[in-house]
């Protein structure tokens, strides 16, 4: 597996300071946060940016994200789909192979055979986009309850109606506890359909309460990390895993010893 670190990690570090302290804490590479890639790109090109990720040897993974993809008003999906194509042309540019992409809330009275026809809808239109330029797309579901795919069962009929190489998953060790995802749904994944694994932990708390915020490093938690690495490592999944934790106690440390202690926390884990 290659080892990577999320910009989302260390929220208030700069994009330039995300690719100086991957490097030192030893990290293969970065996912980009999108908004920091926003603020960088008002005064840079993307030239520019990929020349210092070449130059500090930190590969770009993906880019994160586009949120709430599904079950939009026309507007704001057109909104969507110009943020596909920024994104996509950006990636392009940076050699960057995925976007991560999201699902919406759940409308009320939805049905599971409705959430599956949009999410395809949906996924197959922004393909299409991303495709053009040589870009995938890592459909990430999430645990929360208010959530249209919040499990990876879901996520997995929803890319396999897909059907198409250029849509993969993400896997968020976060989510997928708290949306409650049985760990037997990894065994029948294509390991080539994986395209990221999201890893983090989690106070001791009832799955219903957890949020983004009490994410911890991996191996501080309660979350079953030996038991999905496992399961990762019979289907042969050897691609991105990468440190995404949303703390702000986290966000106040400085972000290069934060992303050291998430690299030796990587390494634990991992062993």
């Amino acid at each position: 597996m290659k080892f990577a670190l999320n910009g989302a990690t260390t929220m208030t570090a700069s994009l330039e300071t995300d690719i100086r302290a991957a490097r030192e804490a030893g990290f293969d590479g970065l996912e980009i946060w999108a908004a920091k890639l926003r603020v960088y790109l008002k005064t840079h090109s993307t030239a520019e940016l990929k020349k210092l990720f070449d130059e500090h040897g930190v590969e770009v993974y993906s880019i994160n994200s586009i949120e709430h993809i599904t079950f939009r008003d026309p507007n704001a999906y057109a909104a969507i789909l110009n943020e596909c194509r920024e994104l996509c042309g950006i990636a392009a540019d940076l050699n960057c192979p995925y976007i991560v992409v999201v699902p919406g809330l759940m409308p009320a009275g939805a049905t599971h055979e409705q959430v599956i026809e949009e999410s395809a809808r949906v996924l197959h239109e922004l393909a299409d986009i991303a495709e053009a330029h040589n870009v995938k797309l890592a459909f990430e579901f999430l645990g929360q309850t208010d959530c249209s795919v919040q499990t990876l069962e879901v996520a997995k009929e929803i890319v396999e109606r897909v059907g198409r190489q250029s849509v993969g998953l993400v896997i968020d060790s976060f989510h997928f506890y708290a949306g409650g995802s049985n760990a037997t749904a990894i065994a029948s994944l294509n390991p080539e359909r994986l395209f990221i694994f999201h890893i983090n932990d989690a106070e001791d708390r009832p799955r219903a309460e957890l949020e983004d915020c009490h994410r911890l490093l991996p191996g501080l938690g309660i979350l079953p990390l030996a038991q999905m690495i496992a399961a990762f490592r019979r289907i042969n999944y050897d691609g991105v895993t990468s440190v995404e934790i949303f703390r702000p106690e986290y966000w106040e440390r400085d972000p290069f010893e934060l992303a050291k202690a998430a690299r030796q926390a990587l390494t634990n884990v991992m062993q």
